[in-house]
């Protein structure tokens, strides 16, 4: 897939999210990589939103944004993403 390719997808990817509820979610403290199942014109495909969760105040907020001391957080959370994916891939094509 071309960087174009990849950007098209992905633009829709977040656009059909938005109504979409994700078919798993990986946790590790403040840091969530939520996994989304997609259909495309290749079929099924799947993308991962990452959040960071903090609190302002009393009320819990999500932001795209890390800082130095959620990098490794967020690796880690998006590697067990993608090993999720690929069970997920398998049981696909159970």
């Amino acid at each position: 897939m071309s960087a174009a390719q990849a950007a098209v997808a992905a633009s829709a990817a977040d656009t059909k999210q938005a109504g979409n509820r994700p078919v798993d979610k990986i946790r590790i403290g403040n840091i969530t990589a939520a996994i989304f199942e997609n259909s495309g014109q290749n079929g099924k495909f799947y993308s991962v939103k990452l959040e960071r969760g903090y609190k302002d105040g009393e009320t819990w907020k999500n932001t795209e944004s890390l800082g130095r001391d959620d990098l490794l957080v967020a690796a880690k959370a998006l590697d067990k993403a993608h090993d999720r994916i690929l069970e997920l891939q398998q049981e696909g094509r159970g």
